[in-house]
């Protein structure tokens, strides 16, 4: 267990450091073409930097926003409150703020940059269709993610998945928009621009694949460890495999973060989804009620 926490904190830099290198080569490329300024290479480069501290420290924040949950006290829900109260007791953690996200899909995610910063969200419909071991369950996933520090990489995952897709989108732009005295650049750059575009999405899923679905399992076994009910979680995941887990706000940037795959469809998002499936994991619980 403590060998992964230590993995998860290397893992983080890993990935700032290889992000780096990426946005920097390509504003490297494209600095070359627009004339060689060397402005609009450090500049691009500082400013990359820079929107990967700030969402380091404001990520859990927009991962709350995007998906428009909002924070409730004790006395807004004294059912979820509690659950999540007994289990950060349980786990030694900081209580993490609470939050609801007002949506029919039973679902729910952890963010934060750590502990002592973290926040557990449950949908409405989570908290409708589930009884009070079933939700305990759930968030004894969620909490777990907490104290492995997985939310760490999630956040930085959401960050550069963003940044990736900005990049491309503002190499688009320039190109359409451009000065009409590069003509040749411009062609190149607009090729260029098209292929980052393309490849944004399969670099932001290869990023979100740094949470491999080890992390998942790893979220269940710790979760049913806590709770010492692996069945509570095993019977919420089959709730949720009948339902489905799907929110109507498809967001691909942070689907990594939730319980259970949010996204609609079978496309190339899903293919290489972090979430193990269902099944495995329904049969991994049961297994260890039977060993217990």
């Amino acid at each position: 267990m403590y060998s992964s926490i230590a993995s998860n904190k290397r893992r983080t830099l890993y990935i700032m450091a290889i992000f780096i290198v990426f946005v920097g080569l390509i504003i490297w490329i494209f600095d070359k073409y627009l004339g060689g300024s060397t402005g609009v290479f450090y500049g691009g480069l500082i400013g990359a930097l820079l929107y990967v501290i700030i969402t380091y420290y404001a990520g859990a924040k927009m991962a709350l926003a995007v998906n428009q949950a909002h924070e409730i006290q004790k006395a807004d829900n004294p059912r979820l409150w509690r659950i999540v109260e007994n289990l950060a007791i349980t786990d030694g953690l900081p209580m993490p703020r609470v939050y609801i996200m007002n949506d029919p899909a039973p679902n729910a995610f952890a963010t934060g940059r750590n502990p002592k910063s973290s926040a557990v969200c449950v949908t409405s419909g989570l908290l409708d269709i589930m009884n009070d071991q079933e939700l305990q369950g759930v968030l004894a996933h969620e909490m777990s993610h907490v104290k492995n520090y997985d939310i760490r990489v999630m956040l930085v995952a959401f960050a550069l998945t963003a940044v990736i897709s900005l990049l491309a989108d503002i190499m688009i732009r320039i190109t359409w928009f451009g000065g009409e005295d590069r003509d040749n650049n411009n062609q190149l750059f607009l090729i260029l621009g098209i292929v980052a575009a393309i490849l944004a999405p399969i670099v932001a899923t290869m990023i979100q694949l740094a949470v491999s679905r080890q992390r998942e399992y790893l979220a269940d076994a710790s979760g049913a460890l806590a709770t010492r009910y692996p069945e509570g979680l095993a019977s919420a995941l089959e709730k949720i495999k009948k339902t489905g887990s799907a929110t109507r706000r498809q967001n691909t940037a942070t689907a990594h973060l939730f319980f259970a795959n949010p996204l609609k469809g079978h496309g190339i998002t899903n293919l290489f989804s972090t979430h193990p499936p269902i099944d495995d994991r329904i049969a991994r619980l049961r297994s260890m009620g039977t060993h217990a």
